[in-house]
């Protein structure tokens, strides 16, 4: 049990005393290049999967 106490007082003082956190401003730029990439990323995706579902459709449509 003392090795755990020990394990969550050190790990305390490290987020408390040696952690470099970022401010608001930083966050905010952050999330806001997470929000983009992520639309890209679906929007990319959603191209892909029209584009593969007309492809399909028209190769199968072909064996009728």
């Amino acid at each position: 049990m003392d090795k755990l106490s020990n394990y969550f007082r050190t790990t305390i003082e490290e987020m408390r005393y040696n952690v470099t956190w970022p401010s608001t401003t930083e966050l905010q730029k952050s999330a806001g290049l997470v929000l983009v990439g992520s639309l890209v990323f679906a929007i990319v995706v959603g191209v892909m999967d029209v584009s593969f579902e007309s492809v399909l459709k028209a190769f199968y449509n072909s064996f009728r």
